[in-house]
């Protein structure tokens, strides 16, 4: 966990809902500031539709990380690296999270509420919130992932 507060934006499809809302409310309990953008309810909806709303949220600074849920985690990071200041992660286990902020950079995770536990989305969570990016090296690897004329 980091020591400082920080503003998470979430955004789920229905098949994702279970798992975005626990996510929150472990977030919530860690003393960070959540912007939940949905959905709400159980009916069938479309991913993009949430995960544009977090991505603008993460492009403009109001939060620092976007958390993107739907069955496979797939479609969600596919609509969120169409944006060209998102780096979204998919990842199933703790080293990959934690690789992700340190060597990428990675500003948002995506997960699947259908492929992960609870207790293993937390744990990714917290990996993802706890690691910083190291810089160096790294820096010329991700200017090399800049959007293509």
């Amino acid at each position: 966990m980091t020591d400082q507060t920080l503003t998470l934006a979430f955004g789920a499809d229905h098949a994702g809902l279970a798992l975005k809302n626990a996510l929150v409310a472990w977030a919530q309990t860690q003393g960070h500031v959540v912007h939940d953008l949905g959905t709400h309810g159980t009916e069938s909806v479309d991913y993009p539709d949430f995960a544009h709303p977090v991505c603008r949220e993460v492009e403009s600074g109001a939060a620092r990380f976007g958390v993107l849920v739907c069955g496979t985690g797939l479609g969600m990071s596919y609509a969120a690296n169409r944006h060209a200041a998102i780096r979204c992660a998919l990842v199933s286990e703790t080293t990959s999270a934690r690789l992700a902020r340190q060597h990428n950079d990675a500003n948002m995770l995506a997960l699947g509420g259908r492929m992960i536990g609870e207790e293993i989305a937390i744990d990714i969570l917290r990996s993802f919130l706890a690691a910083t990016y190291e810089g160096g090296r790294h820096d010329r690897r991700i200017a090399k992932i800049a959007p293509q004329p």
